[in-house]
């Protein structure tokens, strides 16, 4: 019976994670740039029950067959999937199309990476994200700097190309995406080294989040009945608990 109650809680805890991640999902579905998260999940490996009620005098080893004790996680994975491209016609929306990331610098001197680019210019006149963050620009010697706009007049290329500077935007890719570690709702950092590519941008358009609503509905009616499943054998086994001590209790 305690074992039963240890697979029901196990399962719920696993339930109250997918239940948080779906939330999460669903709250940033208009979040440009973001990338929708998912759960792997496997059961256990069998464990082999026995007890000691066997032969004459009820001591002998008696095997009863294997228990799974519920279920486990395996990872916590990120889809890259391209989101849709929506039309701003703001100067400076910026979206990726293909691989690749824009590459910023946060306030403590942290280089990270993000596909949200809705982008604003600072007092200073940087191309810099809605944090503040500065946006990242390379020249033809790939050197990288900050990205200045003047008189607020911002002209990109589909190549990234910046009108009147010896600039473009600096849009780094990475051989694994899965070394990525999430930071925010779209910013991302790496241990591993970047590379810098020639990467296809779109003006005045953002990428808008990969969520696909449907599908995390679908989730969440999944969800509330492996709930209501494990809450009717929690209450099974409650009930059958409570009339053990009762009984033994009369004895």
């Amino acid at each position: 019976m305690i074992r039963s109650l240890y697979t029901v809680n196990r399962n719920m805890n696993i339930l109250q994670k997918k239940q948080e991640n779906n939330s999460a999902n669903i709250a940033n579905v208009n979040t440009p740039g973001y990338k929708f998260q998912d759960i792997v999940q496997s059961t256990l490996e069998p464990s082999v029950m026995v007890n000691y009620a066997g032969g004459r005098e009820m001591n002998q080893r008696r095997q009863l067959g294997d228990f799974v004790f519920g279920n486990q996680i395996d990872e916590v994975y990120r889809n890259f999937e391209q989101g849709n491209l929506s039309q701003s016609d703001r100067d400076t929306d910026l979206a990726i199309v293909g691989n690749g990331f824009f590459t910023v610098e946060m306030n403590n001197g942290q280089v990270a990476f993000t596909r949200n680019g809705n982008f604003r210019i600072n007092d200073q006149n940087e191309l810099v994200t809605m944090e503040g963050y500065r946006v990242m620009g390379v020249n033809d010697n790939g050197q990288t700097s900050y990205i200045t706009v003047n008189n607020d007049n911002l002209n990109v290329d589909n190549t990234g190309r910046i009108a009147g500077q010896n600039l473009s935007i600096l849009i780094s890719d990475f051989a694994d995406y899965t070394n990525l570690n999430n930071i925010g709702s779209t910013l991302f950092i790496s241990e591993q080294g970047q590379n810098i590519i020639q990467g296809e941008l779109r003006q005045g358009y953002l990428e808008m989040s990969n969520v696909k609503v449907a599908d995390e509905m679908v989730k969440m009616i999944q969800i509330s009945r492996e709930f209501e499943s494990n809450q009717k054998l929690l209450h099974t086994a409650d009930s059958t608990l409570s009339k053990a001590v009762n009984e033994i209790g009369r004895v």
